[in-house]
């Protein structure tokens, strides 16, 4: 896997676009946020060394489904869909990390649900 480095402000990944490729923290934190109906910038998370991200764009190949964007110099190392392929044929059990994050944020996206549900609009 290669690294990248990104300076603070850069966006790394912007909603909409397309990529094939998820992003493992080593250094520095990012800033994870949707654009509302409204245009305004809603945050949803702050990420540090060793979180993921992007990879449901890697997995799906869908369009990304936020922005991302550096909140310090970041280090990061890239996982290409051919790794991540790779290592379900023959690591499978590497992707158990991946895993655990995919169900920790279905997790709090159904409890921003039934939060919507119970009459709180707030996604804080």
């Amino acid at each position: 896997m290669k690294k990248q480095y990104f300076k603070r402000g850069t966006k790394i990944i912007e909603e909409g676009t397309l990529s094939d490729c998820a992003y493992i923290i080593e250094s520095g934190s990012v800033k994870v946020s949707k654009t509302t109906v409204n245009g305004e910038e809603q945050i949803i998370s702050i990420l540090q060394q060793n979180d993921i991200f992007g990879e449901m764009g890697m997995i799906d190949s869908l369009p990304r489904s936020a922005n991302v964007v550096a909140l310090e110099d970041c280090t990061v190392t890239v996982m290409t869909q051919d790794i991540f392929n790779s290592l379900s044929k023959h690591n499978p059990t590497a992707l158990i990390p991946i895993l655990k994050v995919l169900a920790k944020r279905l997790r709090k996206a159904l409890e921003i649900i039934e939060g919507f549900e119970n009459g709180k609009s707030s996604l804080a």
